[in-house]
């Protein structure tokens, strides 16, 4: 009787301890959807103690580990799910995608091809192996894959964002918009979403709505520099120079080592026939970036306009330096060199300029260079 009660003893204690381990998978859950990445990752590694081969919370845990940045530690947990079963998609695209995280796209497509192959009808393969076409530069690959992922459901923001870039690379505008439309009425509070529709309001010259989505997305996000950089592009082009310029001194404000804000401040004050200002800050733009071409020629640009040729010479050749193929830059190179009337160098950049395909320079060799 002795041993029968001692026998009774120890299945109750190992039916409670396995009913612990399983709950903590549960909590692993909770903690997942709640974004304590942290405390799932936590119950998990107490649950695989005692079950090592749990395909389940070894991909639960590989997921935590990517969502905690350490995509080395969440392969290893695939990896060894999939040695228990190589078959098991969801981890085949868990692994697929922080292949994607640290950058090897091609190895993520072996993994996220035998995903889909496993289980046709595993939405996120399909968006995780759209996300590697897409940084492999095979649009039409990312956005098929995309589209099946919107099939497949459920639909969300996400999605239709994904496919919305890519329609935009595409210059497949009108759709990328529609795209976005669906993708802001699933997620009003995504500044990104608004800020990616401006961007194509602009490319098709919708600018007022453009506008219309960067005012939205900096109401939702006022500290990411680059909405008010494009809200200013905008601006620039229906000409509203001064409110243009409180944009672009707000983005260095939020980011002060940014040389671009620069650049387009001196620009508009181009069109504003303020040469001097330009020359600073364009001075400025190069201080932070002095391999940047287009800073050079700009500021070549702004020393035209204010007589100091010398000085434009001088940057055409410092943007030369940089650049040896910009017919453009030997062409202005060279009509400067004219002015200065140094005749020889100036005929040798419009020749130069002729060779690399400025069909420009021909008329101007014609004239000037018998």
């Amino acid at each position: 009787m002795k041993n029968i009660l001692v026998l009774l003893s120890v299945l109750i204690l190992t039916s409670m301890g396995f009913s612990q381990t399983l709950d903590l998978v549960g909590n692993a859950k909770k903690k997942m959807l709640s974004q304590d990445y942290t405390g799932a990752k936590s119950d998990l590694t107490n649950f695989l103690k005692l079950n090592p081969k749990n395909i389940e919370a070894l991909d639960l845990r590989g997921k935590a580990w990517t969502m905690l940045g350490d995509n080395y530690s969440a392969i290893t947990d695939f990896t060894v799910a999939l040695q228990v079963d190589s078959t098991f998609a969801e981890a085949l695209a868990h692994r697929g995608f922080a292949k994607i995280q640290l950058g090897d796209d091609e190895s993520a497509l072996d993994d996220l091809n035998k995903a889909v192959k496993y289980n046709p009808k595993l939405g996120e393969a399909y968006t995780n192996r759209g996300l590697a076409f897409y940084n492999l530069e095979d649009l039409l690959a990312a956005y098929s894959d995309f589209s099946k992922a919107l099939e497949i459901g459920p639909k969300d923001a996400d999605k239709y964002f994904n496919r919305a870039v890519v329609r935009a690379e595409l210059e497949e505008y009108v759709s990328a918009i529609d795209d976005y439309d669906n993708a802001i009425k699933l997620d009003k509070a995504d500044p990104d979403l608004f800020n990616h529709r401006g961007v194509t309001y602009y490319k098709i010259g919708l600018f007022d709505k453009a506008i219309a989505d960067y005012d939205s997305a900096i109401a939702l996000d006022n500290t990411d520099p680059i909405k008010y950089e494009n809200r200013a592009l905008v601006k620039i082009a229906k000409k509203n120079f001064d409110d243009a310029l409180m944009d672009l001194n707000k983005e260095i404000e939020l980011d002060p080592e940014d040389p671009e804000p620069y650049n387009l401040k001196g620009l508009v004050r181009i069109e504003l026939k303020d040469n001097a200002t330009a020359v600073a800050d364009f001075d400025k733009a190069i201080e932070i970036d002095d391999t940047d071409p287009t800073y050079f020629q700009n500021r070549a640009l702004s020393k035209t306009e204010l007589g100091d040729l010398v000085g434009a010479v001088e940057d055409y050749s410092m943007s030369i330096n940089l650049d040896v193929n910009d017919a453009e830059t030997f062409y202005q190179r060279g009509l400067i060199n004219l002015k200065l009337n140094n005749k020889n160098e100036g005929c040798l950049d419009l020749k130069r300029a002729n060779e690399l395909g400025l069909d420009l320079a021909r008329k101007e060799i014609k004239k000037s260079c018998k």
